[in-house]
């Protein structure tokens, strides 16, 4: 087994930034010199939505805004401008990210497997860390350069695990960034709890979340939540269930009419789902769902995305399964199809 190299970090929010700075520093000029997201999220300096956002940032979530004004300090780089790419789904609509997620459940266990797509340039240039934040009950995630942990796989000491996936809102508004929020998710204290935050915050544009955790009752649960600026769907989860980047929920009456973009893959992908998963059972176990994931068949464009030429530009750079139970979270991430990591995260 290869490995997938993990780093430990802890303290107030401005020592964990600074060590998430130090981690990135060696490939995040380079990174951004050649990146198109950058050279659109940078026209935006000054604006006052930008300023807009800070304050709403700084209102809800100080801690996380130190940690990622430290993290610019360390890199070399204007805090403005660190905000400003961490704030990209707010200001530039199609965000290059991409992602798939499965999601079942049952009384005993859940079971949440995400193929994390992104820039073809990370491939090999990201890391998993191990955050300890000072009286918070810490989380192990998945990172990209430059950018708060949250926004990709993730399982906390609270015994709550996170996936997301990027949903294109084409009307932002006045909130706390999408990326902030995911962040804080991992500091909550319970799934109710981040629930709660994902809930009652003022959401600037929108982020899937599918979560799992006990509840106040001790029963595992595995939710899905459409987070946006207009509303927060949350869907239980049961039988197995796939989400990639637009919003599904039909429940919810204004689930056809949030203005969003739906590319091509996530159309395609969402569509081999629905027919990926039915055969699958009522109780998949972690290889089915990591197959489905590493799927490449179908009519239209794969799930598992390793095309040079792939229309978003992004590809898979890790495929994680993590089983939520009592005594915490399992955490597997595969890369170039072999297991490169295992952990167990206890639930504290």
């Amino acid at each position: 087994m290869q490995e997938l190299k993990s780093f430990r970090m802890g303290g107030t929010p401005e020592a964990i930034g600074r060590q998430l700075g130090e981690l990135a520093k060696p490939v995040f000029d380079s990174y951004m010199a050649r990146s198109a997201a950058w050279q659109a999220v940078s026209r935006w300096r000054g604006h006052a939505f930008v300023q807009a956002l800070r304050k709403a940032a700084e209102r809800h979530f100080p801690a996380q805004v130190a940690e990622l004004d430290a993290m610019a300090a360390a890199l070399g780089w204007p805090a403005h401008d660190l905000f400003l790419w961490n704030c990209r789904g707010e200001l530039i609509h199609n965000a290059p990210d991409g992602c798939t997620t499965l999601a079942t459940a049952t009384p005993e266990a859940g079971l949440i497997a995400h193929n994390e797509d992104g820039d073809p340039f990370l491939r090999g240039r990201c890391h998993m860390v191990e955050v300890e934040p000072a009286g918070r009950p810490g989380f192990v995630s998945f990172y990209y350069p430059g950018s708060l942990p949250g926004h990709t796989f993730a399982a906390s000491r609270a015994g709550v695990a996170q996936a997301i996936n990027n949903v294109r809102i084409r009307e932002p508004r006045a909130g706390v960034p999408r990326m902030i929020l995911a962040r804080a998710v991992l500091d909550a204290a319970s799934l109710d709890a981040a629930l709660a935050l994902l809930r009652d915050t003022p959401r600037a544009s929108g982020f899937h979340h599918t979560l799992g955790g006990l509840d106040a009752t001790g029963a595992v649960r595995v939710v899905s939540v459409e987070a946006t600026a207009r509303r927060a769907s949350v869907v239980e989860v049961g039988a197995p269930s796939g989400h990639a980047n637009h919003l599904i929920h039909a429940d919810h009456p204004d689930g056809e009419r949030e203005p969003q973009i739906v590319t091509d893959s996530s159309r395609d992908r969402q569509a081999r789902l629905a027919d990926l998963l039915p055969p699958l059972g009522a109780h998949p176990d972690r290889e089915a769902f990591v197959q489905t994931l590493h799927d490449r068949g179908g009519a239209g464009l794969p799930i598992f995305r390793d095309d040079p030429h792939d229309p978003d530009d992004e590809n898979t750079l890790a495929t994680a399964c993590m089983r939520i139970e009592p005594r915490g979270v399992a955490l597997d991430v595969w890369q170039g199809g072999e297991r490169v990591m295992r952990q167990q995260i206890a639930r504290i």
